[in-house]
């Protein structure tokens, strides 16, 4: 079905492949294996067969993908002959799986080469997302579908052609500016044969960039080839008229190794802000030491003055109750005399205590620890907004730890990394022992707190953490294949989830548990989404 003529010169592509590893040219990363089979899911083969008297027979094939569980979006030169003849009717294979599925033509338009179909028997297919942002040149590219060259080369029997087989990928780059005139386009050099027209040209994050309809003509078989997808400018109006509505995503496309290493600078940066904020309250507890040892040492060395000043005024007054003493014996007054003597021993005896009850120079350090310590008493009765000491404000901190939290997580777009999923706040209730909004009871393994779900009816497994403690919430989704998910089924239908609250052995239990489905899981997610949470209000 794809429209070109061109024969690949083996020699010279590994003439310049040599030549750029000889130079150390670096080829720029291509896009993501993973997200790019995962996208494959949801690709078909499009088959066309005649029926008439003679019997059946095939007309030819192409490719395309699913943007609903039962819509399918192709080339409209891949249906023209199912469009124009009653008796050509369609069938579409996925890439895997058991089944295959009755299509129709529900929107079908030629000047922009694009038809859409509607697939019979309850299909379930896995639909792909759509990037309607700005396709940029040297953007690394993947095609997907069924060229029919790589069918020949297998020796495909058309009964194999009628079962599922895995799709073909090839890679490239957009080589902007150079749109068809016929309708919007994007040039590209991802590698198509005839088969893969109506099948995805996907970005790095397994999302649509467009269709692919035709190639280049090469009228001496040496020329390059280059092949152009119909965009996004095109797609989407179709699909609107067609009163269809794909499902979008149109953040950057960043990989989990980039997301890994900004996690790893992110804790690196909260650490060293850690550091500094316990250097800064180091160093302000030391100025605040400092200070009250200061302030202690005026007020010793104050007390030691005065002290010696009171001393020495009560010695100056015995020395005068001494003189009106001897001068009563010289009168003869002994009654004078020993009111004098009394007066005298007083004075004395006053002396000797204000001296003694002098403070020491050793208490300067004392006086300054207990200067902090009374500055830091006033500033926890102030953080604590007055709560009652004691048995009773105990236990109402306890009740308060132990109370559900109503949050809502906001996704930190610059932590995520979004592929298939919509962008919308998560409301979310967490309660202590891992009762997420009164129904799910999380896991607790090394990894922190967590759900593993695995659906029924969609190839997705979805992992969810929560961190109490810093009230980070994380979803993570892997795209598996049919198999992958037959174990994962397997597995989930050993576990017999605790109910909502359960004690913290029911919940590290269900995290042991649940370890079996991750140890199932690809190392990295196809998608990475992060929120923060705070208060709801």
């Amino acid at each position: 079905m794809l429209r070109s003529s061109v024969r690949p010169v083996l020699f010279a592509v590994a003439a310049l492949a040599l030549l750029l590893a000889l130079v150390g040219v670096t080829r720029p990363a291509l896009a993501d294996p993973s997200d790019v089979a995962a996208a494959g899911r949801g690709v078909v083969r499009v088959v066309l067969v005649r029926s008439g008297w003679l019997g059946t027979s095939m007309l030819g094939h192409g490719s395309g993908f699913a943007i609903a569980p039962d819509l399918i979006v192709t080339n409209a030169h891949v249906v023209e002959a199912a469009h124009n003849d009653g008796n050509v009717v369609m069938g579409v294979i996925p890439s895997q799986g058991q089944n295959s599925y009755p299509a129709r033509i529900i929107a079908y338009s030629p000047a922009n080469d694009l038809a859409l179909l509607q697939l019979g028997n309850h299909a379930a297919l896995p639909p792909l997302t759509l990037f309607p942002g700005p396709v940029t040149d040297g953007m690394q590219i993947a095609a997907v579908g069924y060229p029919a060259n790589v069918d020949a080369a297998q020796g495909l029997s058309a009964g194999d052609m009628v079962t599922p087989q895995d799709t073909v990928k090839t890679y490239g780059q957009v080589s902007s500016g150079r749109s068809a005139k016929q309708f919007d386009t994007i040039l590209h050099t991802a590698q198509l044969g005839a088969g893969n027209s109506g099948g995805p040209l996907l970005d790095t994050c397994g999302r649509v960039l467009g269709v692919n309809s035709f190639g280049t003509v090469s009228d001496n078989g040496t020329d390059s080839s280059f092949f152009f997808a119909i965009s996004m400018r095109e797609i989407i109006p179709f699909l609107k008229s067609a009163h269809v509505a794909p499902h979008l995503a149109s953040l950057p496309c960043t990989s989990i190794a980039d997301l890994d290493r900004a996690d790893r600078q992110h804790a690196a940066d909260d650490q060293a802000h850690a550091a500094a904020m316990i250097a800064a309250r180091a160093a302000a507890k030391d100025r605040a030491l400092d200070k009250a040892r200061r302030d202690a040492e005026l007020d010793v060395l104050t007390e030691r003055d005065n002290g010696l000043a009171i001393a020495g005024l009560l010695l100056i007054g015995v020395i005068g109750a001494s003189t009106f003493t001897y001068l009563q014996w010289q009168r003869q007054r002994p009654r004078a005399m020993r009111a004098g003597i009394a007066l005298a021993a007083v004075l004395l005896i006053g002396a000797g205590f204000a001296w003694i009850l002098r403070p020491s120079l050793g208490s300067i350090d004392e006086r300054a620890k207990d200067r902090i310590a009374q500055a830091e008493a006033r500033t926890d009765g102030h953080n604590d907004s007055g709560a009652t000491p004691g048995p009773a404000g105990d236990a109402s901190a306890v009740a308060d730890a132990s109370a559900p939290e109503n949050l809502i997580c906001v996704i930190d777009p610059q932590r995520s990394r979004v592929t298939v999923s919509d962008i919308t706040d998560v409301p979310l209730q967490w309660s202590a022992g891992g009762c997420v909004n009164n129904r799910t009871q999380y896991g607790q393994a090394q990894d922190g707190w967590s759900r593993v779900l695995v659906p029924a009816g969609e190839d997705t497994v979805t992992v969810t953490h929560y961190d109490p403690d810093t009230h980070g919430y994380t979803v993570e989704r892997f795209l598996m294949g049919s198999d992958a998910m037959i174990q994962a089924r397997a597995e989930r239908a050993k576990i017999a989830y605790p109910p909502c609250g359960a004690d913290d052995n029911l919940a590290r239990q269900l995290g042991a548990n649940q370890a079996a489905i991750k140890a199932l899981l690809p190392p990295e997610p196809n998608e990475r989404m992060r929120y923060s949470c705070q208060p709801a209000r």
